[in-house]
């Protein structure tokens, strides 16, 4: 595939870039006519460079030493099991040549592969998004080249080593793979963007806006903000400890971490006690607005508390309680959404607002505020025994996954209780400013080919398609 994208030969990025990306064009080229085996060893090297346990601690414990986000353990439980998931999804999927063949139809479909695909990747996840990209690439029979977060570099160059010496062992070229130099900048970043042939993008949505302003085909994904209601009807030990687990995991790091809580008046008190129980601290007033002044100096979210625990969080928000540094997860009680009211919005960090709604259709109002603020489009977390409120939310509010008595963050990028597909990207609609609605997964990295063969004529007549609408309304 010759790439036909204007190249200013004085820009030092452009030509940076355009390096890398004849590089993985002539590594892409070797591996086009694998069949679907050699791909699914490519996959598997891949996997196995971030699932092999003594290689999975060292990826998590250099993530956070160098991002200060999130916690060993928690970092080491991800990689595993997002990959392992990953894993279990591709096993046994066709995505090398023909992928379907429908004699009704006529139709023959051909998996082909992107290109090079660039891979804009955050600090919160730099073992685990990285990869993630990188397996759902290479199912592809894609080169990919990754633009890390500057903090998370040094975890995805050795990623990256780990996977070329997994390569290694199969005759895989290393150029498949690649990443931006250091210092990876702004400027090369958007060059990888213009040069590449597809962009998968997730992190802020300055990069994502980037990325769909660059010309290159792009998935992107939109903010979280997560709201969960618990409706009377709820388990609320069991919805309160999988909130809590949610809330907590990785320090929050995820944007399907739970950021709002609304609880049904008729079972407000019993959930927070319940909340109480599962390690969460509500704080008084005064508390609630030394911790807003902490998580948002300037009125804009401390990059330097995010992913944090809340030990120390209460430290850097003068919070002297003993038992809100104690504190699996803090609480406020919120009643406004909007930039008067900041948490109610995404706070990636320990700290949940709690808001109380009258009965079950106030909730999701109070949900759809704050998703017109922030969030819409991503995922609803809903805690209930009555499978009709999912279906209400489903139908009412902009959020493309209903998420039910789950863990959320654990479960809207795909669980082993669930079907949705393992990804760490999550497509948001039209309404999260997004071209997709679904979790981002291997096909999202094809092209396909379509063969039309004739199949038998048959012409409906004016009453097989209107006779219903004629019938009632005439001619």
């Amino acid at each position: 595939m010759v790439n036909s994208k204007l190249i200013l030969p004085a820009d030092p990025a452009e030509q940076i870039v355009a390096g890398l990306i004849a590089r993985a064009r002539s590594a892409q080229h070797k591996i086009d006519t694998y069949d679907q085996a050699q791909t699914d060893e490519l996959v598997a090297a891949a996997g196995w460079a971030i699932m092999e346990p003594g290689r999975n601690r060292r990826l998590a414990e250099l993530a956070v030493a160098d991002t200060g986000l999130g916690n060993v353990d928690d970092k080491i439980t991800k990689n595993h099991r997002k990959t392992l998931g990953l894993l279990r999804d591709l096993k046994g999927a066709d995505s090398v040549g023909i992928i379907s063949a429908n004699t009704a139809t006529g139709i023959t479909e051909i998996a082909r592969p992107a290109g090079v695909v660039a891979a804009i990747t955050p600090s919160t996840n730099p073992g685990a998004t990285p990869a993630n990209k990188i397996i759902n690439a290479l199912k592809g029979r894609n080169a990919i080249i990754v633009a890390p977060s500057p903090k998370g570099y040094s975890t995805c160059a050795l990623l990256l080593k780990y996977i070329h010496a997994e390569f290694d062992k199969i005759g895989a070229p290393h150029d498949l793979v690649q990443m931006l130099p250091a210092p990876v900048t702004k400027d090369t970043t958007h060059a990888l963007m213009r040069q590449a042939d597809l962009i998968v993008a997730t992190g802020s949505q300055a990069n994502i806006r980037a990325a769909y302003s660059s010309g290159t085909p792009a998935f992107g994904v939109g903010a979280g903000n997560v709201a969960s209601i618990i409706d009377a009807s709820a388990n609320l030990d069991d919805a309160a400890d999988k909130i809590a687990r949610s809330k907590t995991f990785d320090n929050a790091t995820s944007c399907s971490s739970e950021n709002s809580v609304i609880i049904d008046a008729a079972v407000y008190d019993a959930t927070l006690a319940a909340l109480s129980r599962a390690g969460g601290v509500m704080l008084d007033a005064a508390e609630k607005v030394k911790l807003q002044a902490a998580l948002w100096p300037g009125g804009k979210l401390s990059a330097t508390l995010i992913a944090q625990s809340t030990a120390t969080i209460a430290k850097a928000s003068d919070l002297t309680r003993p038992a809100v540094a104690a504190a699996k997860f803090l609480m406020v009680a919120e009643d406004g959404v909007g930039r008067a009211h900041p948490f109610s919005g995404e706070k990636l960090s320990p700290v949940l607002a709690v808001y109380r709604a009258k009965d079950f259709a106030d909730a999701a109002a109070i949900v759809a505020q704050i998703y017109d603020f922030q969030g819409a489009g991503h995922s609803v977390s809903l805690h209930s025994n009555k499978p009709e409120q999912a279906e209400y939310l489903g139908l009412h509010l902009k959020v493309c996954r209903v998420i039910v008595n789950q863990a959320h963050a654990i479960a809207t990028g795909g669980s082993f209780d669930n079907g949705l597909p393992f990804s760490l990207s999550m497509g948001c609609g039209t309404w999260g400013g997004n071209s997709f609605s679904d979790n981002m997964n291997y096909r999202n990295y094809l092209n396909i080919t379509r063969i039309a063969r004739p199949i038998p004529e048959h012409v409906p007549s004016v009453e097989d398609v209107l006779g219903a609408y004629l019938k009632r309304y005439g001619k």
